[in-house]
């Protein structure tokens, strides 16, 4: 036999009603008692898989919980809905991230307890044996935080040169933008090449958000203020080409097979070719 309390009996009758749902392969029977629930093994307690169920009841039921807890209290000043969109980025992160060594040093803690005891505090044995796997969850709480934030800022810096070009008249009526291997290259309306500014001291609209090594090109098509961008995707859109769109937004349009683009392309393979003989 083996006693699992819970903090109360609303929590008691949720886990139950979890265990049902989620864990019918453990050869036992299930009494639940105000804030116990009681496990009924037929036979010896088989402790590998149990303590295992005991792992996925933790990850399962209360990971979400604790990420909460340490929201509501490193993080109260964030609203609401910032506080769902920095949980959303957590539980996305964990999806994808390979969960063997969270599995693990849960796993360890639970075997070495349900082993040597017949009655387990929940709450108490998350909080005292499992401080590392604590500790990673409020690392990647941390994690989500400073993403939020970056993200936040980033689309202020967005709609903030959204408003300058918006606000300000065109300075040419067409910029080509040839974009291959994160490099980008600027021409006028007569293919003539557009020299890239820089001088970090003239950069007046970088972003203190580092996109790529192409911010000087976006610093120079905010200086050109061009009536109609045309970009040249030669390769693959990536974040720069994405904001790029976003701020020029009706200005732009993108093309992957013209004259330009034949033309850049070849001399591409040319240099290619080059550098590997």
């Amino acid at each position: 036999m083996f006693t699992l309390i819970l903090e109360n009996s609303k929590i008691a009758n949720l886990v139950y009603s979890f265990i049902l749902d989620n864990f019918n392969t453990l050869n036992l029977s299930l009494k639940i008692e105000n804030t116990k629930i009681i496990f009924n093994f037929n036979g010896n307690i088989p402790y590998k898989d149990f303590s295992l169920f005991i792992v996925n009841l933790i990850i399962n039921f209360y990971e979400e919980k604790i990420i909460k807890k340490i929201l509501n209290k490193n993080y109260f000043y964030f609203t609401d809905d910032e506080l769902q969109t920095i949980l959303d980025t957590c539980n996305s992160i964990l999806a994808e991230e390979d969960s063997k060594h969270k599995l693990d040093l849960i796993y360890l803690s639970v075997f070495d307890y349900v082993s040597n005891n017949s009655l387990m505090d929940l709450s108490g044995f998350i909080q005292f044996r499992l401080k590392d796997y604590i500790e990673i969850l409020d690392y990647l709480v941390d994690l989500s935080v400073n993403n939020f934030i970056i993200n936040r800022e980033y689309l202020k810096f967005i709609e903030l040169l959204q408003d300058y070009i918006s606000s300000s008249e065109p300075k040419i009526d067409i910029v080509h933008l040839i974009y291959l291997n994160k490099e980008s290259i600027l021409l006028d309306g007569e293919n003539n090449v557009i020299p890239v500014n820089e001088h970090i001291l003239d950069a007046k609209y970088l972003s203190d958000i580092s996109f790529s090594s192409n911010d000087y090109s976006l610093n120079t098509l905010l200086n050109l203020l061009p009536e109609k961008l045309c970009i040249h995707i030669l390769d693959k859109e990536d974040e720069f080409i994405n904001t790029i769109k976003k701020i020029f937004k009706a200005r732009v349009s993108i093309c992957y097979n013209c004259d330009i683009c034949n033309f850049y392309k070849s001399t591409s393979n040319l240099i290619h070719s080059d550098c590997q003989e």
